[in-house]
């Protein structure tokens, strides 16, 4: 069942099932289709995003419990809507809430569930033998134990004695429990307070089947497979047919009772194997669904996976799903909107900043191999050790050592190109051979000591290993765990650190982006989109996601100052201030894009408490941003002193100087200014994600402007009552006088109605836009570098959709009109053969053109009334 639109909502304790069911006439009446939420199934106590997953069994009670979803659905169905649920096959919350991790725990490799798990019970750590580490203090062991933070304690609900560790309540492994001499004695005789107290305490903890460590040991030490560096998520191997059970039971069970209609895999890339395990979810979703048409449902599921693409990366034929959560069109969308002329403006001013002129993918592969040194450290080393095994079987491979394989394949890994490949027994397919042999050749000429000739050959010989083809367990282990440790490293080393290190224009710094790709030409977006409506023409459209680093009208808006790079140059240098004290130039070069990409439309410099709550948010961002860059601060090392600095440098960008105003009152004067520009970028992004191939997604309140920043920020509660009040009064049109300078624009309302209307076009026109050919159409004329157009066409209905881009600071004055029609005048659109007799009718206002003698239509007649077209016929 392929949905029309889809809304996502993140649900918690905050926003339940039952305030989910409360909007449902709000977004039926907006023109959704299918409401899309974030996991249902039990997480962690407070949980505000449900990706710590405990139960997979039933609906997590804080959301409301599986009652309050059958009250949604039945609001839903009662507005003709369905339902698509977010799922977690890849890891659960490693947490005693989850009862598989807490029999673990207590019968170690005995337990029915410790292959459930992804643990090594015999990694080369002889202390780890059998074990499972817990890096769970706050301090080394040792000074953990003395301070008292590990206590014997007695838990009167299971009457047992549990190991306390600041709050944590760990069981006891069976058989170890010491037997109790005298009433209160037990937790008395392993006081750590007393050195004999505190030894019982030890060697009872050392038989257990995990050890207790410093959180600071995970990256060197930990011997089970994390959700990137979370040492709370663990690993789950959802590729053994119990596990796949276990975890798709609710789901499965769900979509059978037909209270949901589809699924989002969460983390796709980071299973075993994830096209195998679309298609056996696939199958398993499509066989329960016999049952829901008899209740006049689809039976087949709509399946769409959460995949990065890396430029030029497409999804094979293989996969068996319905495509991509649209971070691939997000990327595309933005990247028409930057003129690529900037970058040679922008660029090299950023490398002077930054004082790094490396080219970025050279800055990336730094990155990686930072964090295959210091963040995946335990990762990289088994993985070694999987491919030393490998060697060792053979008497051709047997004395390649383990220095050289980690030598070999660290290189390697830092310059893998996708986040990962797909082979398996059957073996690896032509794209996958061609990234593996990209990485392989660009792992020769990494910076630093040159591979020997052993080395190249070795590297040759893991080249032949990761290709697959072989059934063998241990070729296929090692395999796997190169599959499973690319996607995080990527990830980590390209999303949440090189994009808040890089920063020439910080809305190309977003997930599913490459920082080498700084624009996108209008023939190289057609094309994507060409292909998106061969290969998956339902896969999501998004342009935002509770994932995204900026929200879509902050990058919109930011886009704007390629088209005057050197003016926004001029003023930055202003802003900068005095060089030398910390924080370094880029830091507050990055912050300043921030601040003039973030203002909200409708603050006044002069509203001190508004300015005070924007400032507060800009803060939260500075901090993480600087600790995930990891240069001068860190989650695991807080600089508070370079951190402080950052925080006194916005402040004073408040202050007056003897000779200057507020630094911050010229920011939001300039970013005032790039407001209508952005906003009619936005328009523009809005309208192309809602009528080119694909099934838009609106995320949670960006129907309205979104000028929010990286979570948590970008995770606000939503204000619905505002927003339902501006559909009930909605405007007829969006011309006349809701001008760029006025308030509809300013508050969002433009752009809820015109989502409002293109939803109302897709709902009377299903065939066309699910089905509609995608046909790019030539502009001719002094402007047509500016102009994007397409007609989609199904049978005898068509759709034509013509978009500026890199001209929005040009048509958005105050007099956008006459300057739009002065601007487009003597631009045409040429119609193909079949359609130049046809009569236009606009979307908005029912205004009608029709082609002239040459079958051409006059662009300033088409922009007159607004900055975007879409016109039937």
């Amino acid at each position: 069942m392929t949905p029309r639109a889809t809304a996502r909502l993140q649900l918690h304790a905050g926003f339940t099932l039952d305030d989910a069911r409360a909007q449902v006439p709000y977004y039926a009446q907006l023109g959704i289709s299918h409401l899309y939420i974030s996991p249902l199934s039990t997480a962690r106590c407070g949980s505000t995003h449900g990706y710590d997953v405990t139960d997979h069994s039933r609906v997590n009670p804080e959301l409301g419990g599986e009652a309050a979803l059958r009250q949604l659905v039945a609001a839903l169905r009662g507005h003709d809507m369905g339902l698509i649920v977010d799922i977690v096959p890849n890891h659960m919350a490693a947490d005693c809430a989850n009862l598989w991790w807490r029999d673990v725990l207590t019968h170690g490799p005995a337990s029915r569930y410790a292959d459930w798990f992804d643990i090594d019970w015999h990694p080369a750590d002889t202390a780890l033998q059998g074990k499972l580490l817990l890096p769970q203090l706050a301090q080394p062991y040792g000074v953990s134990l003395r301070a008292g933070d590990i206590q014997l304690r007695y838990d009167a609900i299971t009457d047992t004695y549990v190991i306390d560790v600041a709050g944590t309540r760990l069981p006891l492994a069976t058989g170890t429990e010491p037997v109790q001499v005298a009433p209160g004695t037990l937790r008395e005789s392993h006081d750590p307070a007393d050195q004999a107290g505190l030894t019982r305490l030890h060697q009872l903890l050392e038989r257990q089947h995990y050890r207790l460590a410093w959180w600071r040991t995970a990256a060197d030490q930990i011997n089970w497979r994390r959700f990137f560096e979370i040492d709370t998520l663990v690993g789950v191997r959802v590729e053994q047919p119990a596990v796949f059970k276990a975890v798709h039971a609710l789901t499965l069970r769900l979509y059978t009772e037909g209270l949901i209609d589809g699924v989002r895999i969460d983390h796709i890339d980071g299973l075993a194997d994830p096209i195998g395990y679309c298609r056996q979810l696939r199958t398993a979703l499509t066989a329960h669904g016999q049952n829901r048409m008899a209740a006049g449902l689809p039976r087949d599921p709509y399946l769409i996976v959460e995949k990065i693409l890396a430029p030029g990366e497409v999804l094979d034929g293989r996969w068996d799903i319905d495509g991509t959560t649209g971070y691939d069109f997000m990327d595309q969308a933005g990247a028409l909107l930057h003129d690529p002329a900037a970058a040679s403006v922008l660029i090299p001013a950023w490398q002077v900043l930054a004082q790094d002129a490396r080219p970025t993918a050279q800055q990336l592969e730094g990155v990686r191999l930072h964090m295959l040194s210091r963040h995946f450290a335990a990762e990289r080393r088994a993985l070694v050790r999987a491919f030393l095994r490998l060697a060792r079987q053979t008497l051709e491979t047997r004395d390649w050592s383990e220095d050289a394989i980690d030598r070999v394949l660290t290189r390697l890994l830092a310059a893998f190109p996708v986040y990962r490949t797909y082979a398996d027994p059957q073996g690896r397919n032509a794209s996958d051979q061609t990234y593996c042999q990209i990485a392989a050749t660009r792992a020769r000429h990494l910076p630093g000591p040159a591979l020997s000739q052993a080395d190249v050959e070795l590297l040759e010989q893991i080249d032949r290993w990761l290709a697959g083809g072989t059934a063998q367990d241990d070729a296929c282990v090692a395999v796997r765990r190169f599959q499973q440790l690319t996607p995080p490293l990527a990830a980590k080393a390209l999303e949440d650190t090189l994009f808040y290190r890089y920063g020439p224009i910080l809305s190309r710094n977003e997930v599913g982006a490459s920082p080498d790709q700084f624009a996108l030409s209008v023939a190289d977006f057609h094309r994507a989109c060409a292909a998106r409506a061969r290969r998956f023409p339902a896969a999501m459209l998004a342009t935002a996601t509770h994932d995204h680093k900026r929200g879509e009208d902050v990058r919109a808006r930011l886009a704007v100052l390629t088209e005057a790079p050197l003016e926004w140059l001029r003023h930055v240098q202003q802003w900068l201030g005095p060089p030398g004290d910390p924080p370094t130039a880029a830091d507050r070069y990055m912050l300043l894009q921030t601040l003039v990409g973030a203002w909200p439309p409708e603050l006044d410099p002069a509203d001190t408490t508004g300015v005070d709550h924007f400032l507060d948010r800009v803060r939260a961002w500075q901090c993480k941003a600087v600790r995930e860059a990891k240069q001068h601060s860190s989650w695991t090392q807080h600089n508070l002193a370079y951190e402080s600095a950052c925080d006194q440098y916005l402040s004073r960008l408040r202050e007056p100087t003897d000779t200057h105003p507020p630094r911050l009152g010229e920011i939001a004067a300039f970013a005032e200014r790039l407001t209508p520009a952005g906003l009619v970028n936005s328009l523009v992004q809005t309208t192309l994600r809602m009528t080119v191939p694909g099934v838009p997604d609106l995320y949670q309140g960006t129907e309205f402007w979104d000028f929010s920043l990286v979570d948590p920020d970008n995770r606000h509660p939503v204000n619905y009552e505002t927003r339902m009040a501006a559909l009930i009064n909605a405007p007829a049109s969006i011309t006349g006088g809701d001008t760029l300078t006025q308030a509809g624009w300013r508050s969002g309302r433009i752009k809820q109605h015109l989502i409002r209307c293109l939803l109302q076009r897709r709902a009377a026109y299903p065939l066309l836009f699910q089905h509609g050919s995608y046909l790019p159409l030539s502009v001719h004329g002094a402007q047509a570098v500016h102009v994007l157009a397409f007609v989609r066409s199904h049978e005898d209905q068509h759709l034509l959709v013509v978009v500026p881009r890199l001209c929005a600071l040009r048509l958005a004055q105050p007099t956008q009109n006459s300057q739009a029609l002065a601007f487009w005048a003597d631009t045409r659109i040429r119609l193909p053969t079949g359609l130049t007799r046809l009569s236009w009718r606009d979307v908005y206002n029912d205004d009608v053109l029709r082609p002239d003698v040459h079958g051409c239509l006059d662009l300033a007649q088409l922009l007159q009334d607004g900055p975007v077209s879409v016109r039937l016929a």
